[in-house]
C-alpha cells in the first residue's frame, strides 16, 4: 500500500509540475504604439493583437490605464492555446498640445501576469 501511495504523489507531482511549466503566455505583435501627430479635437484608436503561445487558457481579469483620457476594451474569454485576441485602447486628447506618452496594464494567469503596453505621440493644434 505505502509503495501505490508513494507511486500516486509521485505521478501526480509529475503531472502538476508539467502543467506549471507551460502557463499561458501572451506573444503581441507590437507593445508600444506611435500614434505620431494627430489633431487635438481628434480620437485615436489602436489595436494591440496578441497570441496565447502558453499550453493553458489565457484569461485577462483587468486592463488599466494611466487617465480617463485612455480608453481599453479587450477579449474577456479564455483564449486557448493557439488563440489571438486584442486589446483596442482609445486615447481622446484633451488640454495643449503637447507629446504624450500612456501606459496600460494588463492583469492575467499569464507566466508573466502583468503586463505593460504604451502608446505615445505628439497632439497638436486641430487645422482650421
Amino acid at each position: 500500500m505505502k509503495k501505490l501511495i508513494v507511486l500516486l504523489t509521485f505521478v501526480l507531482g509529475i503531472s502538476v509540475a508539467a502543467v506549471a511549466q507551460n502557463p499561458a503566455e501572451f506573444k503581441f505583435t507590437e507593445e508600444t504604439h506611435n500614434f505620431g501627430k494627430i489633431p487635438l479635437t481628434k480620437p485615436v484608436t489602436v489595436e494591440f493583437k496578441f497570441t496565447n503561445i502558453g499550453d493553458q487558457p489565457l484569461i485577462i481579469t483587468k486592463v488599466e490605464t494611466t487617465c480617463g483620457c485612455t480608453v481599453p476594451t479587450y477579449t474577456k474569454t479564455p483564449l486557448k492555446k493557439g488563440e489571438t485576441g486584442a486589446i483596442n485602447v482609445t486615447y481622446t486628447p484633451a488640454g495643449s498640445p503637447l507629446p504624450f506618452s500612456k501606459s496600460i496594464t494588463i492583469t492575467s494567469n499569464a507566466k508573466t501576469p502583468t503586463k505593460v503596453l504604451y502608446i505615445k505621440g505628439e497632439t497638436v493644434a486641430a487645422s482650421k
